[in-house]
């Protein structure tokens, strides 16, 4: 979602922005669908990060004309995208070129409309499931506690709005990183307890999982179009569905599809992949550590052992974990393997793995007052980054929030720059994008939260930072800066760098 339109958004009323009192779309979706007689309907429910771009894909598929619907619901933090969508103007911002020039084909042919009415669920040959799916995390970091729990009932909310009133033939494909075993012990259940309810049978619809590798910023559409799939179906119908669909969207010759043995598998490859890597993380925090005592810097070590091809994916440090994924799936896991499975242990290593990484933030904050200042009361802070990724924005989960409410609780004052968020939304904050403008502000401290291509190889801003502050503390904990930058920088300024004990 577009942090672009949110301010705009928030402003938003009933009767300002025409959300309907009768929340009934059905003559629209109806007319839409005349102009597309003898397409094959793609349903995609949710319009959020993912929903929003797989719609757009659909839209612009290989292999067949399809129309699209794209369904999220009727609330007024949704209808400004349902309402944008349907006007030309896509709600994603990110630096993927293609976003734009697929939205604007889709918009031209005609072929994607968006709705907060279900009836629309009715006239699908596809339902393609893109909805959230949390963990509710209790945490408190500093004392090093985690609790959490999953709570099914909004998703199984989402199934019973499809089953209500989906075909008896339909396709429904689940997108959404759930606990393995929810295709069939949550969404069949719920699929074939409306169809008997309404009097259809339960024998001709198609249920299969393929999960999403969806990675906002330069490569947001190829990294759906373009990329490796894994699939599989509650039956071997519906596997054969899957697949029949996906290589209609996705370029296969190259990126061959991957068939699993049943929807459990799949949704456990989703959350293990997800698992492995939230690992990866957990495991350099503590040599990141150790390389800070031990005088090391761990950038030219990790470069060094990345050499070798089996370990080219070992992680660099940071300042935490964000986003919709790599926070939660291991704890989706986990709840799965004893909610679902029956077992009287959940997977140990890997929610220790989340702890570990939801405690990095903290870390960051504990760097800064041990290496560059004690007390914050009053000291005047400029954030670099407030995205959990560079080059997108998207602060979900972000690790620079954290990071952020620590520096507000000692008392400091922060002014936020991020070139791609100018609303805040989990904070309800307004964000700079001019780079320029901050700079020529007076500030006591400059921390790099987020490696955005903005604030790599900026000349202009080492400049700036030499020529218009006589003494700085700049904090990078993202591995921004480069050496010639390190040595001109400390020419003037205090520098430290994350896990750089040799700076």
């Amino acid at each position: 979602m577009s942090n672009k339109y949110k301010t705009f958004s928030n402003l938003l009323t009933n009767e300002v922005y025409g959300i309907p009192e009768a929340l009934d779309d059905k003559q629209n979706i109806d007319s839409f669908l005349a102009n597309h007689q003898g397409k094959n309907v793609v349903v995609v429910q949710g319009l959020g990060f993912v929903g929003a771009v797989m719609a757009l894909v659909c839209a612009n598929a290989f292999d067949d004309d399809y129309a699209v619907i794209g369904v999220d619901l009727a609330t007024p933090s949704n209808y400004w995208k349902i309402k944008s969508l349907n006007e030309g103007v896509f709600p994603v911002v990110a630096s993927d070129p293609k976003i734009e020039e697929f939205h604007k084909k889709s918009h031209a042919k005609g072929n994607f409309y968006a709705t907060y009415d279900s009836y629309a669920y009715s006239r699908a040959d596809v339902v393609i499931v893109d909805i959230n799916l949390d963990v509710d995390k209790k945490s408190d970091f500093e004392k090093n506690l985690t609790d959490y729990d999953v709570n099914l009932e909004p998703f199984k909310k989402a199934m019973h709005a499809i089953g209500k009133t989906c075909s008896e033939e339909v396709l429904i494909l689940v997108e959404t990183t759930v606990p393995p075993g929810t295709c069939q012990k949550v969404v069949k259940p719920i699929i074939d307890q409306c169809l008997k309810e309404r009097g259809l049978s339960t024998e001709n619809y198609k249920l299969g999982h393929s999960y999403e590798r969806v990675m906002p910023g330069s490569e947001y559409i190829d990294s759906i179009q373009n990329f490796y799939r894994v699939f599989s179906g509650i039956n071997e119908a519906s596997a054969d569905a899957v697949e029949k669909f996906l290589r209609t969207i996705i370029s296969t010759e190259k990126y061959p599809l991957t068939r699993l043995g049943n929807t459990n598998a799949t949704e456990m490859a989703k959350v293990l992949e997800n698992s492995f890597r939230a690992m990866n993380i957990a495991f350099m925090v503590e040599w990141s550590r150790f390389a800070e005592e031990a005088g090391v810097n761990i950038y030219e070590v990790v470069n060094a052992i990345r050499m070798r091809p089996t370990h080219k994916n070992i992680m660099f440090p940071g300042i935490g974990v964000g986003g919709y994924c790599l926070t939660k799936d291991s704890l989706l896991a986990s709840w799965s393997k004893q909610a679902l499975f029956g077992s009287e242990e959940g997977l140990i290593q890997s929610e220790t793995g989340v702890k570990i990484n939801d405690q990095m933030p903290l870390f960051a904050y504990q760097f800064l007052k041990k290496n560059l200042v004690t007390d914050l009361k009053g000291k005047r802070i400029l954030i670099l980054g407030v995205s959990y990724r560079s080059n997108v924005a998207d602060t979900r989960y972000t690790p620079v929030e954290p990071f952020y409410d620590y520096l507000i609780k000692d008392g400091a004052e922060i002014t936020l720059h991020d070139p791609y968020v100018d609303f805040w939304e989990e904070k309800d904050l307004q964000v700079s994008n001019d780079l320029q403008q901050q700079v020529d502000q007076s500030y006591n401290i400059i921390a790099i939260c987020t490696s955005h291509h903005e604030y790599m190889k900026n000349e202009w801003l080492i400049e700036s930072l030499m020529s218009r502050f006589e003494k700085l503390l700049i904090l990078d904990t993202v591995g921004v800066l480069n050496e010639k930058e390190i040595d001109i920088l400390k020419e003037k300024h205090t520098l430290k760098i994350l896990g750089r004990g040799d700076v």
